[in-house]
């Protein structure tokens, strides 16, 4: 092992031949025959060092094949035989390379002349990745399937299509990556940062996850390039989508959506602050915030999207300041729901033209309540926002629970 590359790893604890073998193939030209042969002789070297560990394990209990017995070889295919703890790699580029049990704990991933770092497709199966650095890795696809993630660092991280079945994430990062199509079967998730993932397709069954919903904020249930749906709870974020696009379940949704508030409005830089903290101090209070964000460019119509979360929800809250799409999608919405409307408004601007006829035509709309800023509005979200939706709701239900008065032609006898 050449000193320079010592002098580059101050913080190495692994086997420093395997650190060479690495970046060999790590350096060589990616798309290229070079690449071709770095991957066989990685793949090679692997191998034999994984035999060579699993015959240490195996000596004292030889079989009926010596000291590789049945099984053996399967097993050795994952065992912690290629040590990389420690190590740091810059602009590391590689695709369906074989990584299977490697210990990369401690290892820093560092773009420098790249702008990314890129493993798609690598197989990192049973691998120890803990306490790891990957910032905004490209890791589309990787089979990640009971990898030790404790702690290591995806936050803004490609994981579409990864395959993280039985990995341990209690407490990793991965604020904003994206988990579209991800596999999470069985994973760890305690302490996991997942807020403002994109976890769509995304599968969640029988996942160990902690009460701390500070930590799955913002989830985003829609594919990119749909408006964004959001949602604070992983386990629920693919029955939401489910939801939206399988309109034979919607009916199950009284029963378990007593708590939603389905916020609507434009995410522009001066109205977000408004709808954030709306947000916030209803989920302060026990509430299930979801929001609709009609700044979202869009290729469909999206008036089904919103038609269906109004059904979810106890009560609305729309901010009508300088709408653009929202006029559209709320007279398509009102009239076919039953649901408390609170229109909100910023002083100083005027609701759109066609407003005062919902107004007229639907008693479950509130009058608009004007608010000169954002603190003034949440003061009073209480006594001016949730009490009178509450209480329309009320009102609502008592009205469905009556019973039809009818008229019989005996009362215009004699008339």
């Amino acid at each position: 092992m050449n000193q320079t590359l010592r002098s580059q790893q101050p913080g190495f604890i692994g086997n420093w031949e395997d650190l060479d073998q690495f970046i060999s193939l790590s350096e060589s030209p990616i798309r290229s025959s070079e690449r071709e042969t770095a991957l066989l002789v990685w793949s090679e070297y692997k191998l034999r060092r994984q035999a060579r560990y699993v015959r240490r394990e195996t000596k004292d209990r030889p079989g009926k094949m010596g000291y590789w017995g049945k099984g053996d070889y399967i097993k050795s295919l994952t065992v912690p035989a290629i040590d990389l703890r420690g190590a740091v790699f810059k602009d590391v580029c590689l695709g369906y390379a074989d990584l299977r049990g490697v210990r990369f704990d401690g290892a820093k991933f560092v773009p420098e002349q790249l702008s990314w770092v890129a493993m798609k497709g690598s197989n990192f199966q049973r691998a120890s990745l803990r306490n790891v650095q990957l910032r905004g890795a490209r890791l589309m696809g990787v089979d990640l399937r009971g990898a030790d993630l404790r702690e290591a660092d995806l936050t803004g991280s490609d994981l579409s299509e990864a395959n993280l079945a039985g990995a341990n994430l209690c407490n990793a990062h991965l604020r904003e990556a994206n988990l579209e199509c991800a596999n999470l079967v069985g994973a760890n998730l305690h302490g996991t940062d997942l807020c403002g993932c994109r976890v769509y397709g995304v599968s969640a069954w029988d996942v160990e996850i902690d009460d701390n919903d500070a930590l799955r904020r913002d989830l985003i249930v829609t594919p990119e390039g749909q408006p964004e749906v959001k949602v604070d709870n992983i386990e629920v974020a693919q029955f939401v989508y489910l939801l939206l696009t399988n309109p034979k379940i919607r009916g199950v949704i009284d029963t378990v959506c007593k708590k939603g508030v389905l916020i609507l409005g434009r995410f522009i830089a001066e109205r977000k602050e408004v709808l954030d903290a709306l947000q916030m101090e209803l989920r302060r209070r026990g509430y299930v915030a979801i929001i609709f964000d009609f700044a979202k460019p869009t290729a469909r119509d999206f008036t089904e999207t919103v038609k269906t979360l109004a059904g979810l929800c106890r009560f609305i809250i729309a901010d009508i300041t300088n709408p653009k799409s929202s006029p559209l999608e709320l007279q398509a919405t009102v009239p076919d729901y039953m649901v408390p409307f609170v229109p909100i408004i910023a002083e100083g601007e005027s609701p759109f033209a066609m407003f005062m006829d919902l107004k007229a035509k639907y008693n479950w709309v509130l009058e608009p309540l004007v608010y000169p800023g954002v603190r003034e509005l949440i003061d009073v979200i209480e006594p001016a926002i949730i009490q009178p939706a509450l209480t329309k709701h009320a009102e609502l239900l008592a009205a469905r629970a009556q019973a039809i008065r009818t008229r019989h032609v005996s009362d215009y006898k004699g008339e």
